[in-house]
């Protein structure tokens, strides 16, 4: 069934509404009219399965038949930090990492990058980004859109990891396995938080195509970062992130781990 994400505003009491690019595509693209179904959520706490009263191009009218849990979501917050890959990389990871379960994503710029950072470009990126995001959660099924934060440099991202249970710094030089890093982390999680604490707030770094630096691996793992290798082959960058996220939702149990 098709799903939508609104504004809260947007999501009465018993009726919501669809606007703009939502209303095109639900009357143009999925052809619906008054009598069909949809999911919609407001991507906070509520989501319903709706029936069409009134379809408009502009706006659409429906109204809540069933309450829904919206508990799709995994139990681990992940955050991918990603240095700016080259072309449409960052779309492919956000798409996919989207549809694997990551809370947010945030685009980092490092000393390694290859693509030329334009700050007059961001605003009109981020747009793209995060429309992407939309769809892929939509795509999926997700109960809320992930976050997509502005380009950091690389300093400001080194200043985020406190706020973190756990971070993780994919590097091709890492003396321990992602596996072996997660668990021990998590076990010293556990140790300090208790077996009934929320589940924890991970930040997975991933680097460009050029790798990080050896400075900046040492500047990572001074601030806390737990340096992880994801095996004897050497990744692309997007598959890197995707790899490691596919391994995380893994060991917490969303896919099957122990």
């Amino acid at each position: 069934m098709q799903r939508y994400f609104v504004p809260p505003e947007q999501f009465g009491e018993s009726s919501v509404v669809l606007a703009g690019e939502d209303a095109r595509h639900a009357v143009r693209v999925m052809r619906m009219k008054p009598g069909d179904e949809c999911i919609v959520s407001d991507g906070v706490s509520r989501e319903a399965r709706v029936v069409i009263r009134d379809a408009d191009p502009e706006r659409v009218t429906a109204d809540i038949v069933e309450p829904l849990p919206g508990d799709r979501e995994p139990g681990w917050s992940v955050t991918v930090a990603q240095s700016l890959p080259k072309g449409d990389k960052m779309e492919i990871v956000i798409q996919k990492g989207t549809e694997l379960g990551a809370a947010a994503f945030v685009p980092f710029q490092s000393e390694r990058m290859i693509v030329q950072y334009d700050a007059r470009k961001e605003a009109k990126r981020l747009e793209r980004w995060r429309k992407i995001a939309k769809e892929a959660a939509e795509q999926a099924h997700r109960s809320r859109i992930p976050d997509v934060g502005p380009v950091l440099a690389w300093r400001e991202l080194i200043a985020l990891f406190p706020r973190y249970d756990a971070v993780f710094f994919c590097y091709e030089k890492a003396s321990g396995s992602l596996r072996h890093g997660l668990r021990t982390a998590v076990r010293r999680w556990l140790d300090g938080t208790g077996k009934d604490a929320p589940a924890p707030n991970v930040l997975l770094v991933v680097g460009p195509e050029g790798g990080f630096s050896e400075r900046e691996a040492a500047e990572a793992e001074a601030a806390g970062a737990v340096a992880v290798g994801l095996g004897r082959r050497i990744l692309r960058t997007e598959t890197a992130a995707m790899a490691a996220l596919a391994c995380l939702m893994y060991e917490s149990g969303e896919m099957g781990g122990v």
